[in-house]
């Protein structure tokens, strides 16, 4: 037997990071999710000049959570490849782009701050791709869970590019002693 650990073994490692990332992640979209409305039950966000690509409200909640879901598995396969090259910086690199991640619906649909916005999802587009390539470099299959979340950051990025096109007066559509709006 020349193997250090078995596959059983190898399997119950990561399942035992899943078992943490997983509802992590989904957690912690789900409670900056109720920080303030989205979509149409955001006045603000109803009133706004969109896209003609904008997808319809459900989609959002649908492509966030199997997000979360493939980041929590991705994060948990590079935390089990313990002793790998680079394993400590990719798990700091996603944390940093998962707080930039939640810092994003606050800031669009709470502050109305659609310029900051766009800012911020184009630093949080580098750093997921960043992300990507730390984690190929420790487990190719984590990175691949990254292609839906790239795919949909581009389009999130196209969005809140065009609504900020569309909507130079966006901060100030909805008075500040709105409920839909949140100070920062």
């Amino acid at each position: 037997m020349n193997e250090i650990a078995s596959r059983s073994q190898l399997r119950a490692g990561f399942l035992r990071w899943a078992i943490v990332t997983v509802p992590l992640v989904l957690l912690l979209g789900l409670a900056v999710g109720t920080l303030v409305p989205a979509g149409s039950e955001n006045a603000w966000y109803a009133a706004l000049d969109k896209p003609s690509f904008t997808p319809p409200d459900w989609a959002f909640p649908v492509a966030w959570t199997l997000i979360y879901l493939l980041l929590g598995i991705a994060v948990a396969m590079v935390l089990d490849a313990r002793g790998a090259r680079g394993r400590r910086v990719a798990v700091a690199v996603f944390v940093v782009q998962l707080v930039l991640n939640l810092a994003w619906m606050p800031l669009f649909f709470g502050a109305h701050r659609v310029s900051a916005a766009l800012v911020l999802i184009l630093v949080l587009f580098a750093l997921v791709l960043v992300t990507t390539w730390l984690f190929a470099r420790i487990r190719p299959r984590a990175a691949l869970l990254f292609v839906p979340y790239i795919a949909w950051l581009a389009l999130a990025t196209a969005l809140t590019w065009q609504i900020d096109r569309h909507n130079p007066d966006a901060e100030t559509l909805v008075p500040a002693t709105s409920s839909a709006q949140m100070a920062l």
